[in-house]
Order: C-alpha cells, then sequence, then structure tokens
C-alpha cells in the first residue's frame, strides 16, 4: 500500500544518512507518525505548511508498506475527505519502518522562495 509524508529538510536528510529506508524516530512532544493515504494532501501540507515554517522548505515522500500490517492502525479524516491520515503510534514506528517495501523516494519540493 502507498503513503506519503511531507517532510522538512532536517528530516529527510535522516532518511537520506539511513539509505532511503527507515523514517527516523519521532521526538518526545510528537507521539504519532502520520503518512497520509495521497499525494496531494501531502504537497498540500509540503506547501501551505513547511514552507512558512522553520527552515521554509518541504518534500514530499513516497514509499509502500505491507498492506496486511498497516491493516491495523487507525485511519483518520481531518477536516476533509482527502484529507486521511494513517495514525501510528511512535512507538511502533521501528516495526512500521521494518514493513516498508522498497525505498523511500521524493516526489516534490516546495521552498518559499518558489512560491
Amino acid at each position: 500500500m502507498t503513503f506519503y509524508r511531507p517532510v522538512g529538510p532536517d528530516e529527510l536528510k535522516l532518511i537520506e544518512d539511513s539509505g532511503w529506508e527507515p523514517f527516523p524516530p519521532r521526538l518526545p512532544e510528537q507521539p504519532i507518525f502520520y503518512p497520509v493515504t495521497n499525494e496531494e494532501y501531502a504537497a498540500q501540507i509540503a506547501r501551505d505548511w513547511n514552507t512558512k515554517h522553520g527552515s521554509r522548505q518541504g518534500y514530499v515522500t513516497r514509499f509502500d508498506v505491507n498492506a496486511d500490517y498497516v491493516s491495523k492502525f487507525d485511519r483518520k479524516i481531518v477536516c476533509g475527505r482527502q484529507h486521511e491520515e494513517l495514525w501510528v503510534p511512535a512507538e511502533e514506528l521501528e516495526e512500521f519502518n521494518s514493513k516498508i517495501v522498497g525505498l523511500i523516494e521524493v516526489t516534490q519540493k516546495f521552498s518559499a522562495s518558489e512560491i
């Protein structure tokens, strides 16, 4: 099953340094890892949020995860049907990462200077 995740440059660097396989552990104030189910939603976050905060850059990543495994996690709709997220508790991220099939790839990049 394909998922997307908007990330900033710091998280992207950690993913790149890992060999494009696992997502980095969550910070203490981040109890949920939330990949999203469609690229348009991920792009909206990367473009409309990431470019206005911190480094002012946002990226969309795409990756596949074993469908049987992800079926155990809740899906949440946030603000509208197109805003669907998978909610993975931070303490389960290591196992989630082990169920990623293939590599994480970047599909889009946004910068405040380009918007």
